[in-house]
């Protein structure tokens, strides 16, 4: 069997050493991010997306290893396992691959060759193939077939005998792994992806138009037409197929198989190869050529929403301020709550603006609520109605000398969060369009708090999220948040069930213990007090408290990414520069002066504690940027209302392989397609936007009927 240490290091180009312990480290039940950000030393400074691809790559060997056991057993239980197979089997590195070599000896119904082999005629198929050969003599196949007609076993003639024969060698040679990838390569590199719309749909009435006369190689399609491909197969509007070369194929096929001058040898096996292709090797080959490119495609439009997830969730948050969040709405209603500093529900009410009357009752109702709470922030749900409450907020907050910041929020999610069972447990006594607002409200405070308590894949940030392999999702977006969670950071204090069932180390359960234990015996006063949390053990102490904060905590270490294991180095360092630790992170000159090599053992290197003087250098200290936002254009707020050539001002909202969406204040999101993200010639759109950013628009196009905005930045950006 293979040394899978060995191939990762060659593979993905690390020291064997590195290997050797990033695996010895996951095996021990560490996380990515604590293997990430407090094992340095022994990964050679790795950074998560080298772990991730080290550790996906370790799990997908380690199964093929499995995998090759339970094929080498079956082959040799049937006795055909011979030394040459076995040394193919083992040195595979691919499934694909080690499945094309199992197929011969794969358990299998009962196919034409099997039959045929049940009719005896694996002899003639054997003697046909003795005799395919350069240097051999005239064979008589007519002669040779009849010797083995038996009325008994259903071989009626010496034509139904080579019938048999044919049958029994076109299988195997459908079955020669060589072969079978050679074919599939074939497809890979020379295929063509056709398509057309059904007759039944006629031209403009459904939304697969882009592909009723389509044609893409198999090698350069996109991701996102690939998807929709599918879909629109699935929804049986579309049809679509694979061209290729066929005369191409069954000439290699021929000239790997057929070794005879003979006229009639080589008549005989012309027939059973392009029956070979045509019968057991085309269809399954093109399925897995769609298979493979649908995997890849799953991968892509998966890799795009995790790091338009990564983008929203690492949102500038607005801080820990009383704030107002209004859900907007018409007929029912908007209604307003407001939370305190920390996230916490103090008090909500409903206003209605429909007429002249309800809007004057309405801004009594706002101007105390802003009053009594000091309001410094007001979260507005971005949906229906959202434009509308903006412009009331508006006028209403002009009419007091202290006016809080106003904000449209992105409210995709908040429905299925106030409908989900961690607002139902939070708040099972409010209505449901209360605890939206609740949600619009800290999600402003706090996008990675708040977004946590959302399936990802609700919240609106996808591409055919709903088509893409659906345990491969959920894994990479689950992955994605904690990644976000532990660079971040939580408090200790404050963080909810959800985000705390993503800090490194914590299982849900233990998630819901620390939050019963604070409710029960109050704030935690340092770090190691969690250890009294049932079900908090030492293993997840390790894995846990350097992302877990204390922000007023006693220690001030406790408000820093420094784990507790390396409080004792920061206590010689307070001591080697005559400074209470209490007081060592205002010392910044004197910190960058520090000789770190003093402090190096066997376990703590240079990085380590390169890490610790820069958590120093400003701790409690949150990564992600300044918070900013959107003047929305207040005169704009429908589609209606837009003018080709406006120059707007918008936020991105979702970004795919072929654009990105933004919000720019009426109800439906603009495309800024790739080609009119700059100037220049763009690869992806993540190279140029990010979801959350600000960004300067020209409406070029607008389709009311359709509800299209089509939007350009090319004019807006400084190259």
């Amino acid at each position: 069997m293979i040394n899978i240490n060995n191939i990762l290091t060659a593979e993905l180009n690390l020291k064997l050493w590195q290997v050797e312990n990033s695996i010895e480290l996951k095996l021990g039940g560490a996380t990515l991010p604590f293997i990430a950000r407090y094992r340095k030393e022994r990964t050679g400074e790795m950074d998560e997306n080298a772990l991730r691809d080290l550790f996906e790559r370790f799990e997908y060997l380690t199964e093929l290893e499995e995998r090759k056991a339970v094929i080498l057993k079956s082959i040799d239980e049937q006795g055909k396992l011979t030394d040459e197979l076995r040394v193919k089997i083992e040195a595979t590195l691919q499934k694909n691959e080690l499945e094309d070599l199992y197929l011969p000896y794969k358990p299998k119904r009962r196919t034409r060759a099997v039959i045929a082999k049940e009719k005896g005629l694996e002899p003639l198929a054997n003697l046909i193939k003795a005799n395919n050969r350069a240097d051999s003599p005239e064979f008589d196949f007519d002669a040779e077939a009849a010797v083995f007609i038996s009325e008994s076993l259903g071989v009626e003639s010496a034509i139904d005998a080579l019938k048999g024969a044919g049958d029994i060698i076109a299988e195997e040679i459908a079955e020669t792994a060589e072969l079978r990838a050679w074919v599939r390569d074939y497809f890979l590199r020379k295929g063509v992806f056709t398509s057309k719309i059904k007759d039944e749909f006629p031209e403009g009435s459904t939304k697969y138009e882009n592909y009723r006369e389509f044609e893409m190689p198999v090698r350069t399609i996109k991701s996102h037409a690939m998807l929709a491909l599918r879909r629109g197969e699935s929804e049986k509007i579309v049809v679509l197929d694979l061209k290729y070369e066929e005369e191409e194929i069954l000439s290699y096929i021929d000239m790997k198989t057929l070794f005879s001058m003979n006229e009639r040898m080589s008549e005989f096996y012309f027939k059973l190869t392009k029956d070979a292709f045509s019968r057991l090797m085309k269809h399954s080959l093109i399925g897995e050529v769609r298979l493979e490119k649908k995997k890849e495609a799953d991968e892509e439009s998966i890799r795009v929403f995790e790091e338009n997830l990564r983008q929203l969730l690492l949102s500038s948050p607005a801080g820990r301020k009383m704030t107002l969040g209004i859900d907007p709405g018409f007929r029912t209603g908007c209604k307003v709550v407001v939370v305190d500093n920390t996230g916490k529900f103090l008090e909500n009410t409903t206003i209605y603006l429909l007429s002249d009357g309800q809007k004057s009752q309405a801004e009594g109702i706002i101007l105390a609520l802003l009053k009594k709470y000091d309001i410094e922030l007001i979260a507005i749900g971005n949906g229906t109605a959202g434009r509308e409450t903006e412009d009331f907020i508006t006028i209403t907050v002009d009419k007091i000398e202290k006016k809080p910041v106003k904000v449209l929020v992105n409210e995709a999610g908040a429905s299925v969060y106030s409908a989900g069972k961690a607002a139902n447990e939070e708040f099972p006594e409010l209505d449901l369009t209360v605890r939206g607002a609740i949600s619009i409200a800290r999600r402003l405070q706090d996008p990675l708090a708040e977004l946590v308590k959302i399936d990802p894949k609700s919240i609106g940030v996808g591409q055919y999220q709903h088509d893409v392999d659906q345990k491969l999702l959920k894994k990479k977006l689950e992955d994605t948040v904690e990644s976000c969670v532990n660079f971040v950071g939580v408090d200790l204090n404050t963080a909810s069930k959800e985000l705390l069932t993503y800090v490194s180390g914590l299982s849900s359960t233990v998630a819901k213990n620390i939050v019963a234990y604070r409710n029960q015996n109050g704030a935690f006063a340092n770090r190691k007090d969690v250890k009294k949390v049932t079900m908090f053990g030492a293993k997840a102490f390790e894995l846990a408290a350097g992302f877990l904060r204390i922000p007023d905590g006693k220690n001030v270490l406790d408000n820093t990414a420094v784990h507790p294991e390396s409080y004792g180095i920061v206590k010689q360092m307070a001591a080697d520069i005559k400074i209470p630790v209490g007081k060592i992170s205002k010392q910044g000159e004197k910190l960058k002066d520090i000789d770190l090599k003093k402090y190096v053992t066997d376990s703590v290197g240079i990085p380590t504690l390169r890490d610790i003087i820069a958590e120093l250098m400003k701790p409690g200290r949150d990564p992600r940027a300044e918070f900013k936002y959107a003047e929305f254009d207040s005169t704009i707020k429908e589609i209606r209302d837009l003018k080709v050539g406006m120059i707007l001002e918008g936020v991105i909202t979702n970004i795919t392989n072929f654009g990105a969406f933004t919000d720019i204040g009426v109800h439906q999101d603009g495309l800024v397609h790739i080609s009119q993200l700059a100037n220049r010639f763009v690869k992806h759109p993540t190279d140029v936007v990010k979801v959350g950013q600000i960004v300067k628009v020209k409406v070029t196009e607008i389709n009311e009927r359709l509800k299209r905005i089509g939007l350009s930045m090319k004019e807006c950006v400084e190259e």
